[in-house]
């Protein structure tokens, strides 16, 4: 009869993203981990076969975290130019002011591993649907819009990394409403805005 398992695979996986992020995708171990999870090093071998495949479903992890919190701004999003920049103000809280840079490594793997490129990928395509979506009304055709405000989004966290003049969340909204603006779309309150 099989064991029933003390720690769960998602746990060692929450547990190994801390040890990324602390210290980077180098740092992750089975040796590094098994402390952090109290289980023999050869138990997460035996779950996870390799350094590689550890790491993978760590980082896959992450993204599902990143899928769901997709979902929730997305679905609380209201429809037009205010709604798209409080959904993405909402997506800004996963990035912490003390570690941005360490999550550019996680962006590395996420760019080197095709599995994980693949999840990137996916998650755009669904973002850049729901900007659309919500800009619908207010742009006409807006086809190749969600696109161009999530880079200048993901353009805006980047600058902001080196700067940080202001908070992240002003700088994210400050920036989106003057692409609105400069866009001819009304940054405005949202149509039914929380």
């Amino acid at each position: 009869m099989p064991r029933n398992r003390t720690i769960s695979d998602q746990d060692v996986l929450d547990r190994a993203l801390l040890v990324v992020r602390a210290s980077g995708p180098d740092a992750l171990t089975f040796g590094a981990l098994a402390p952090r999870v109290g289980l023999a090093p050869s138990t997460i071998v035996q779950r996870f076969g390799t350094k590689a495949a550890l790491l993978q479903a760590a980082l896959s992890r992450a993204w599902d975290r990143l899928d769901d919190e997709t979902a929730t701004a997305v679905e609380h999003a209201p429809v037009g130019p205010a709604g798209v920049i409080e959904m993405l103000v909402e997506l800004s809280g996963q990035y912490d002011p003390d570690d941005f840079a360490d999550q550019l490594l996680l962006l590395r793997e996420d760019l080197r591993d095709p599995v994980l490129r693949a999840r990137g990928n996916a998650w755009l395509a669904t973002l850049t649907q729901a900007i659309e979506h919500r800009l619908a009304g207010a742009a006409g055709d807006p086809a190749g819009l969600g696109e161009l405000v999530v880079t200048q989004w993901q353009g805006t966290l980047t600058v902001w990394g080196f700067t940080r003049r202001t908070p992240l969340v002003r700088a994210v909204r400050s920036a989106l409403e003057d692409l609105f603006a400069r866009l001819g779309l009304d940054p405005g309150p949202a149509a039914g805005s929380r």
